[in-house]
């Protein structure tokens, strides 16, 4: 971890992961869940009755947050080495290359949601951030949006506390573009990964639910178009290793 300097660097946490730049100063920001009783009790008849995606399954959208809150409960303790496991640690090659891209200078402001590190905490939600308007340079999530109930709605709250001119940069598994290695890919993916998680983690459907969920998740341009719908300019994507995993940019402008 970073020691604190003159670049501020703000982690909302609970679904993902976060790094400490050089010269940062990292304060977290804690992920609040819709699933708690309160939130519950203030939801609307209308939104309670929708319903969303939890992996393959159908679910309600009050339910989703508790469910993905279990999930990362149940896999925090052995969260590091799954991923190193899984990925034969390539992904620490992927939050390098999106570090690479952000480049901050001294005294920049950035947001990094969904980590799991900081010298401070905040209690927020991806969707409904406790941030001003215009705040920040850079905001930053990696492998957190997809476990968001609402994504468009997160993309808006992104775009509405970054300054004029920031960026928004994600990383995230997205759609294998090689037919051959999309087939090895999902073998993988849905023979390997659960039972790992249970050797491992003791875990078998919370991995069952991670490969569920990047299924789910939307392909590189169709993410594209959601986050220009946001209000995002210049938005551009890199697919990484095959498309495993894209980092998506766009501005504020």
């Amino acid at each position: 971890m970073a020691a604190p300097g003159s670049c501020a660097l703000w982690s909302c946490c609970g679904r993902g992961w976060s790094r400490a730049m050089r010269g940062c100063q990292l304060l977290g920001l804690r992920s609040s869940w819709p699933g708690d009783p309160l939130s519950a009790r203030l939801l609307s008849q209308e939104k309670r009755a929708a319903e969303t995606h939890f992996g393959f399954e159908t679910v309600s959208e009050e339910e989703k947050g508790g469910k993905v809150y279990q999930v990362f409960e149940s896999v925090a303790k052995k969260y590091d080495v799954m991923n190193d496991m899984m990925s034969l640690g390539i992904h620490r090659v992927w939050k390098d290359l999106l570090l690479w891209k952000m480049r901050p200078l001294p005294g920049t402001q950035l947001l990094d949601v969904a980590g799991g590190t900081g010298l401070a905490w905040v209690l927020g939600d991806a969707e409904e951030l406790p941030f001003d308007d215009d705040k920040f340079d850079i905001y930053t999530i990696a492998f957190g949006i997809r476990n968001v109930t609402h994504i468009d709605q997160a993309l808006q709250e992104a775009h509405r506390v970054l300054k004029p001119g920031g960026r928004f940069l994600c990383l995230e598994f997205s759609q294998v573009n090689n037919p051959l290695i999309s087939r090895l890919y999902d073998l993988y993916s849905f023979q390997v990964i659960p039972v790992l998680g249970e050797v491992i983690a003791g875990d078998w459907k919370s991995y069952q639910y991670l490969v569920e969920s990047i299924r789910r998740f939307p392909s590189q341009e169709e993410f594209k178009e959601m986050i220009e719908d946001a209000g995002f300019h210049k938005v551009t994507y890199e697919s990484l290793t095959s498309g495993i995993v894209a980092i998506h940019s766009g501005f504020k402008l």
